[in-house]
């Protein structure tokens, strides 16, 4: 199937996008074009909602969207017709290209632009679990339920940028970014464990580096 969508691609914003984004844009490029009518009942329509916004989908129309023609996008997409079709909806999966090269690479950009939001909330984030490291440091509370609690805020942090590196199918340009914020927590919290070793424990666990790194955060010196 080929598509090409009429009064899209022909305005300066997706020419602009089409200069940047074309290197993405290869001939031939397959697309799947997802319809889902999922029906009434609302359990169903939010299960499809999130499965088609985990994978990344580009929404055209409220239950129209594109999505990459990758193998393990294809396989999540047939469990999903399969599940709403059991529940007695309606949905179709079709193979495609697009025929104008600067609407791709419009929908491209707009799919990397929806990365990027992710990636930015990603460091937002993080930095609130540093300046909660930061604060728990200052007030001598470093402590084993004080590590259990980042441990848990941590896992979540990996398992939520993993999620959104799994879509992140065009190489969105705050990815470093995010992975770089989610270093510096692993970093912060294993000098913050060495802490809570250091306190709860006969002999010192920290490192002169551990203690600047946490000082530097709390804004000593």
């Amino acid at each position: 199937m080929a598509l090409h969508f009429k009064g899209r691609g022909c305005n300066d914003r997706n020419m602009r996008q089409y200069d940047r984004y074309m290197v993405y844009v290869q001939a031939g490029s397959r697309w799947l074009l997802v319809t889902v009518v999922s029906g009434s009942e609302a359990t169903l329509r939010v299960r499809v909602w999130r499965d088609l916004r985990k994978l990344g989908a580009v929404y055209l129309h409220s239950s129209v969207c594109l999505l990459p023609d990758q193998p393990a996008v294809a396989a999540a997409l047939e469990t999903l017709v399969r599940r709403v079709r059991d529940g007695g909806g309606r949905a179709r999966v079709l193979h495609a290209q697009l025929l104008d090269p600067a609407e791709e690479a419009a929908i491209v950009a707009e799919q990397v632009a929806d990365r990027d939001r992710e990636y930015h909330e990603v460091i937002e984030r993080t930095g609130a679990f540093v300046d909660e490291i930061a604060h728990e440091a200052s007030r001598g509370n470093a402590t084993y339920t004080e590590v259990e609690e980042s441990e848990a805020d941590l896992e979540r942090f990996e398992r939520w940028l993993a999620s959104i590196a799994a879509r992140d199918y065009f190489g969105a340009n705050r990815r470093a970014d995010a992975e770089a914020a989610l270093q510096r927590c692993r970093d912060l919290l294993e000098d913050f464990q060495l802490a809570a070793v250091a306190s709860d424990t006969e002999f010192p666990a920290t490192d002169t580096d551990s203690q600047d790194r946490l000082g530097l955060v709390r804004g000593d010196g």
